[in-house]
């Protein structure tokens, strides 16, 4: 993907962090979006001290003002759209707060509609391209305690559903990838919030779910994200793509 350009949301942690390192070592032109200043300005100077072409944009993913703004400033065309910028909540319906709820209503799914919605017109005009939105295995099988985020996930399947089958006579693909659990800074900091002390042990539990014997690294799911998103993804468009060490295939 040398050359092409490349935005992906929530990109100074986690899986995106490893997405922007991805792209840009492959020569991409890597712009991402994070509400986290600092690190998002951390990521951007290490990028740019390898040379790579790495450039960071504070913003709010659920103001249509402010990230359609900086697309706009973009020269040239958007090949990829990454919408990977999402948050987590534990919870069942009975103690998931109205807050709560709202919070990942916002991010997860109107945070997906408005980058989308902003980079559209960019994307038909140049001829198309590629959108891939993050999606979870919470949004095809009941997790416990997950009720608002997996109720996100499943938005973001059908969205995904939705724009590849509205958008394909323009060249725009559309798909979604599912991970299952993958060892983040937000697992590590879940364990020690509920489980102080026990960290080590709670964390081979969550591991052993995924019949493969471990959780998987966001480097893995940013090398899935770089195929889905090249060119030698090009015959892949409307496509939910499991990446779970057999979490769902496998489970007995």
């Amino acid at each position: 993907m040398t050359d092409q350009t490349v935005l992906i949301t929530g990109g100074a942690s986690g899986i995106g962090l490893a997405m922007v390192r991805k792209f840009a070592k492959t020569k991409a032109n890597v712009y991402f979006i994070d509400a986290n200043v600092a690190e998002g300005e951390k990521v951007a100077k290490e990028e740019q001290d390898k040379g790579h072409s790495v450039t960071f944009w504070n913003a709010d993913v659920t103001s249509f003002e402010q990230v359609s703004g900086f697309i706009n400033q973009l020269p040239g065309k958007i090949h990829t759209l990454i919408n990977n910028a999402g948050v987590s909540h534990v919870g069942k319906v009975e103690n998931t707060s109205e807050e709560d709820f709202d919070r990942l209503y916002n991010v997860n799914i109107k945070g997906m509609f408005i980058c989308t919605k902003a980079a559209l017109p960019k994307l038909i005009q140049d001829g198309g391209g590629s959108v891939l939105n993050m999606a979870s295995v919470a949004a095809t099988i009941g997790i416990p305690d997950r009720f608002a985020y997996s109720m996100t996930k499943g938005a973001a399947l059908s969205m995904t559903l939705s724009i590849a089958r509205d958008y394909v006579e323009q060249g725009i693909r559309c798909n979604c990838l599912s991970p299952g659990r993958v060892h983040t800074p937000f697992v590590d900091g879940f364990l020690a919030k509920n489980y102080p002390g026990q960290e080590k042990e709670m964390f081979a539990k969550l591991a052993a779910t995924q019949p493969i014997g471990r959780m998987g690294t966001p480097e893995e799911i940013a090398e899935l994200a770089y195929f889905v998103s090249s060119n030698e993804g090009s015959f892949i468009t409307g496509a939910n793509i499991n990446i779970d060490g057999g979490f769902l295939g496998l489970k007995m």
